[in-house]
């Protein structure tokens, strides 16, 4: 399928042939038959794009500190693959659509195939001929809709929140600061609503057209008098409510606001401004500034958009998908008419033109829409990047192609001879096709069974959310590949005894795959030196981790999907504990400090090893971020052994120093794929036994239980 894309390294807008979106739970698949374009938003996007690295540092002074952050951390090396990914991504642009259903997954209850929806989100309503939607962000149509007027679901969503923020009543008075698309959107809905409106706006063709159709009294903002004339329409009191729409860096929208807010007025910020208003103004008239969060609740909680958990109408009444059904009742009824909004309509391929007619701004820009052929339209789960190549002993695929695959897989992948990059299988079409081009893979695609059906694929690296590892794995053994899963190997016990099963079985096929999980600490070349230099057998050993906070709401807490910490993280340490010992866990116990997110991320755990040796794992989430992650100390036989967030190695004893500094950090990445690839081609057994990987991973099932009991778990 064809989609718009923009390169943040140079604003470059493209149409791309990419993978069409993979059907996967809560979601729906749509084709879409107009996207809707907003001048505001998307245009304040794309010309922060082309701006110099410069004009963009200045733009985003907060990424700039998160890149010095990253240096100090990771070094320059990682640091650069950060922000050379984020520059040269293919991102997706669009957030409101209409169109209709095509296909849908089986808990996408309300739906039926055929159906014409609208859509809304950020990397759900894209400007694509195809697109994946949860269904809290689609809304069923009736069949006589306006498809055109139906694509501005999104941005009257937003509009129609700040109404309700505002709180307004039949009869009063109400002033939208910026008249833009949102803010003539808000106009007409307010106008509906029986409230008297007043416009303002910098630019004299947008207050000429909202004069024309949705403002009571429209108004530039230089105009002399300006306060004085609103105060006099309000009935010499004043304005009852203030709409911000505008988006600037200036302070002037809220602190006019201020000044033609009634006594106990109510001043609204839907549009991207600062707050730093003049405080005696708002003190004195006792003003109430709130904030309007988009399109309304359940935005930006994942439980909501991506699990399709509904608020219960009696607590929440307006829902952002319940805004979205106003919204498009109010248009098919037509209490509200938005056909003069849309300025310009342009075909797909021509998507490009449109982003430079907002940037020219020559001529008055509201809506535009995007248009697309439905009778060309096709799905196209696989596209070619570049010719095929031959076999070779070692054929690659990559399931998953995100951040880390990307900072720490990919860039290390070898070029040698044999070794043959294929296919990349993304979720995010724009995503797959971009690794696909960077990194010299033969294609991309949406769907896995060019992966596990394809003989001359034997070879497959897993980068996925935690929730699917287990499924990928047994896949892969079943399909006679070698699989290298990015930790953890599964989230529960069941799944551990399905790879096991799954593990024995295919140990008796020719060629034997081989399984091994990223546990890429025990690969780093401070590992290595220190292990040579200790030996194995007993000894007492410490990592310290502070982890840093991660939110509740992260999917990475989510029980379901990324299993929390312990599942997702700590399954790293105990393995480097395991491989430094040389022999597996036989009993543990942990302890945990409650907190308020009722979170298992304070955590000390005793292990005790088959060999008598102990070990302790403190892993704390409450920290200071100045203090540097991983410190690991080791005392065996008089020596004592200090690793500091693998940067740095010291080993003190009795007639033994030794010392090794690395210019940057070096967690084992490079070296553990590279044995996983040599193992392979040599037909050697797994660099990671399957002995330590089952014992690692029921460890960390064990350690959540003996939380949870507050006992000793022998394992």
């Amino acid at each position: 399928m064809k989609q718009v894309v923009q390169t943040l390294r140079d604003g470059k807008i493209r149409v791309l042939d990419v993978s069409d979106p993979m059907l996967v739970k809560g979601m729906i698949l749509v084709r879409n038959s107009f996207s809707l374009i907003s001048p505001g938003t998307e245009g304040s996007t794309v010309r922060a794009a082309r701006k110099s690295i410069v004009g963009k540092a200045k733009e985003r002074p907060q990424q700039v500190k998160q890149v010095i952050e990253a240096v100090k951390i990771l070094g320059p090396m990682q640091a650069y693959r950060v922000v050379q990914k984020k520059l040269g991504a293919y991102s997706p642009l669009g957030y409101s659509s209409s169109g209709k259903i095509i296909d849908m997954s089986q808990d996408s209850v309300g739906f039926d195939v055929g159906n014409l929806v609208a859509c809304a989100g950020a990397g759900y309503a894209n400007h694509a001929e195809i697109v994946a939607v949860p269904k809290n962000l689609c809304v069923k149509l009736p069949g006589d809709v306006d498809m055109q007027r139906a694509a501005y679901n999104t941005l009257g969503a937003v509009a129609l929140q700040g109404l309700r923020q505002a709180d307004l009543k039949i009869g009063e008075t109400c002033a939208v600061i910026g008249l833009g698309l949102i803010g003539q959107l808000t106009c007409l809905l307010l106008r509906s609503s029986g409230i008297r409106v007043i416009g303002v706006d910098i630019d004299p063709r947008m207050v000429d057209i909202a004069r024309k159709h949705c403002a009571d009294l429209a108004l530039e903002r230089q105009e002399q008098n300006l306060i004085e004339k609103v105060i006099e329409y309000g009935g010499g009191i004043g304005v009852d409510g203030i709409i911000i729409t505008a988006g600037t860096r200036s302070l002037d929208p809220i602190n006019l606001a201020g000044r033609i807010a009634r006594h106990k007025g109510r001043v609204i910020v839907v549009g991207d401004v600062p707050t730093g208003f003049e405080r005696d103004t708002y003190y004195r008239k006792e003003l109430e500034l709130k904030m309007s969060c988009s399109y309304g609740p359940g935005r930006y909680d994942p439980s909501y958009e991506e699990k399709g958990i509904d608020y219960p109408v009696g607590y929440v009444r307006w829902t952002e998908k319940r805004n979205m059904m106003a919204f498009q009742e109010l248009l098919h009824s037509e209490k509200i008419n938005v056909d003069y909004l849309t300025t310009h309509i342009f075909d797909l391929q021509d998507a490009p033109k449109a982003y430079d007619l907002i940037l020219r701004n020559e001529e008055p820009v509201l809506g535009i829409l995007i248009k697309y052929d439905l009778e060309s339209a096709k799905l196209d789960k696989k596209v070619i990047i570049r010719r095929e190549m031959s076999a070779g002993s070692v054929n690659i695929a990559f399931i998953g192609a995100g951040s880390y695959a990307q900072y720490h897989l990919l860039p290390n992948l070898p070029r040698r001879t044999g070794v043959m990059r294929k296919c990349i299988f993304d979720l995010q079409g724009t995503n797959s096709r971009k690794v696909a081009e960077q990194y010299g893979f033969e294609s991309c695609t949406s769907d896995e069974r060019d992966i596990f059906n394809e003989a001359d694929i034997n070879t497959v690296f897993v980068a996925t959310r935690h929730d699917s590892h287990a499924d990928y794995v047994v896949k892969c053994l079943k399909s006679g590949k070698s699989v290298s899963i990015e930790k953890p190997l599964c989230l529960d016990a069941s799944e551990l005894e399905k790879i096991k099963e799954a593990y024995d079985e295919s140990q008796k096929r020719t060629p034997t795959p081989i399984l091994m999980v990223g546990f890429n600490r025990r690969f780093s070349r401070l590992t290595r030196i220190l292990k040579e230099s200790i030996g194995e057998g007993p000894m007492a050993m410490l990592y310290r981790v502070n982890a840093g906070r991660i939110p509740s709401n992260s999917w990475i807490q989510d029980r379901e999907i990324g299993g929390g910490r312990i599942i997702g993280e700590v399954c790293h340490f105990v393995d480097f504990l395991t491989f430094m010992n040389g022999s597996l866990p036989v009993s543990l116990s942990g302890v945990y400090l409650p907190n308020p997110d009722n979170l298992e991320d304070i955590v000390s755990i005793n292990l005790r090893f088959r060999n008598g040796s102990i070990g302790t794992i403190s892993y704390f989430s409450n920290g200071s971020r100045a203090v540097y992650k991983e410190h690991i100390e080791i005392y065996k036989s008089g020596l004592t052994a200090i690793i500091k967030d693998f940067k740095s190695l010291k080993i003190y004893g009795e007639g033994k120093r030794i010392k090794k500094k690395l210019l940057s950090q070096d967690k084992g990445q490079k070296l553990m794929i590279d044995a996983f690839i040599d193992a392979i081609k040599e037909g050697k057994p797994s660099p990671i036994s399957f002995d330590d990987i089952y014992s690692v991973t029921l460890a960390t099932f064990k350690i959540i239980e003996s939380l949870r009991k507050n006992s000793v778990i022998n394992l």
